[in-house]
């Protein structure tokens, strides 16, 4: 009765530690809010500054096994290579190590204080940015809170004679250490965690540096588990961006374990602190991975070969489906809001493709542009699908007030795109008729629809740009192209009429004139629809 005690302490501990690390890791997620964004879009060919953006980001959401999922996320929509991925990757294995720095200070004393201040925040601030830096200190209690029970129920466990026998086996069988590690971290999918129960050990005063040190290799080579799962039904090169991982952290243990052999990272960490076997496990962990990224970067490229032996070929293009958005990267929202942006962006511009197309296709009764038209209409259709419910999912995420409005907006904006395609398709279907009746038109009467249609497609890259730089007065200026399109209309509705009475013009012609002009007009109408949102959510 008393071991089962002892599980369920230790259970609910670890619980609480990784519930709090989550928590922890979202508010500061949340609070870093753009500039987590800003910092990914900063990922260039520069192998060091791809490191420094995955520690950066690693140390923010406190979870390599998340930073490495978005990794293979990013990779699978084509907005990362597998040199950038890479790199990230191996910043990520230096960003975890700072959970394992701030678990050794051993705050667990002090720690309910944090949950109280915390609790607090949340339960009573009114803004989310403050509720965010409630979450940070409730999760950062919480997380200590967890810690000192895992300590508490693992004294009188350590004490048995049966856990002492166990852990000098591991101890001394150095590759049953660096199994247990990994098994052990593959079932928790946290290194954290792993390395958070070799802390609560550490404190009971059975556990030394020698014994934990290859739990702690295990641990990198366990994480990789997570990755794996999360390319199941992506692209190649994501598939590959796991196995970098995999490839990285397994070559890192191997390359250590003369170093372990020797005992000589054992004895640096237990001179730099030479009375606490919390915070040689820290400094270990921390040593093992910067060691480990500062001999493998140089070596990206032969890792990005040996992984292309493995995995051999190459995904082919596909302009179909979506681009940036991947589900995966819903566990980190502020990048996927990101994300759902971009690929709004490629379908308005799909639109105005299509509006282009259209009308190249009327002036020189070209049937296969018309084909093209309606075969870019049906990739507007994929998208308008693929994002609504993207956007579904992300609405239902823990989301700053900021990205809560570019979900509600680009759900609209998403409508009006789709729409702006179908009047480009209707334009290509007058196109066809236009081709089957052998229809003629004064110089007088292309001169009104290019005019007309200049100033649709401005009122479109008004739309666009408006609403990638989320630009107010960018926005404000379609009113005056609008209220163009709207007069061009009327008077060349009554020109036209005038044409139809003179005789100039048969009244089949007229009418495929009135529906294009129609068409421009309701175009008009949707790009409005999205530079207004815009200046709502501005």
């Amino acid at each position: 009765m008393e071991s089962l005690m002892v599980i369920i302490k230790l259970m609910g501990g670890l619980g609480l530690f990784i519930y709090g690390m989550k928590l922890m890791g979202d508010g500061l997620e949340n609070a870093a809010g753009e500039g987590l964004k800003n910092i990914l879009e900063k990922v260039t060919k520069n192998p060091l500054i791809a490191v420094l953006v995955g520690s950066i980001v690693t140390a923010i959401i406190q979870s390599s096994s998340a930073t490495t999922v978005m990794v293979v996320g990013f990779v699978n929509a084509g907005v990362m290579n597998l040199t950038q991925a890479a790199g990230i990757i191996m910043g990520a294995n230096i960003g975890t190590t700072v959970t394992a720095q701030l678990v050794a200070f051993k705050l667990d004393t002090i720690a309910p204080l944090f949950v109280f201040f915390g609790a607090f925040i949340v339960m009573f601030a009114k803004v989310k940015k403050r509720k965010d830096i409630g979450n940070i200190i409730l999760g950062f209690g919480i997380l200590f809170t967890g810690m000192g029970m895992m300590s508490a129920a693992m004294k009188p466990l350590a004490e048995t004679e049966a856990f002492k026998g166990l852990l000098a086996t591991v101890g001394d069988n150095m590759f049953l250490g660096i199994l247990a590690g990994a098994i052990l971290t593959a079932v928790l999918q946290s290194s954290s965690a792993t390395t958070g129960i070799l802390l609560a050990l550490a404190t009971t005063g059975v556990l030394n540096i020698t014994q934990a040190l290859p739990i702690v290799f295990g641990c990198n080579i366990g994480t990789c588990i997570t990755a794996m799962i999360a390319t199941i039904g992506t692209n190649k090169t994501a598939h590959k961006a796991a196995m970098l991982h995999l490839i990285f952290n397994l070559g890192g243990t191997i390359l250590f374990i003369p170093v372990l052999m020797s005992g000589i990272l054992g004895e640096i960490v237990s001179k730099i602190s030479p009375d606490d076997v919390s915070r040689q496990i820290a400094n270990a962990h921390t040593v093992f991975n910067l060691v480990n990224t500062a001999v493998m970067l140089p070596l990206t490229g032969v890792l990005i070969k040996i992984v292309n032996k493995i995995i051999p070929g190459q995904d082919e293009e596909e302009d179909r489906g979506v681009k940036y958005i991947d589900d995966r990267l819903l566990e980190t929202p502020v990048i996927a809001a990101g994300q759902v942006v971009k690929e709004t962006i490629r379908m308005a511009n799909k639109a105005k493709k299509g509006l282009k197309l259209a009308m190249k296709a009327f002036d020189n009764n070209d049937i296969k542009l018309i084909e093209k038209v309606y075969e870019n209409e049906k990739i507007i259709n994929d998208l308008d699908e693929s994002i609504t419910t993207y956007l579904v999912k992300l609405s239902k995420c823990e989301l700053s007030d900021k990205e809560q409005g570019i979900v509600s907006s680009t759900f609209h904006t998403v409508i009006d795109i789709e729409r702006i395609g179908d009047h480009a398709d209707n334009i290509a279907g007058l196109a066809s008729q236009k081709i089957a009746k052998n229809l003629e038109y004064s110089d007088e009467a292309i001169q009104q629809l290019h005019t007309m249609y200049d100033s649709t497609i401005k009122a479109i890259d008004i739309a666009i740009e408006s609403y990638i730089n989320r630009d107010l007065e960018m926005a404000k200026s379609i009113q005056e192209v609008e209220s163009n399109i709207d007069r061009l209309q009327k008077k060349y509705r009554e020109l036209h009429i005038k044409r139809l009475y003179d005789g100039t013009c048969n009244a089949y012609a007229g009418a495929i004139f009135l529906d294009v002009i129609s068409n421009f007009e309701r175009i008009g109408d949707h790009s409005t629809n999205i530079a207004e949102s815009v200046i709502e959510n501005n």
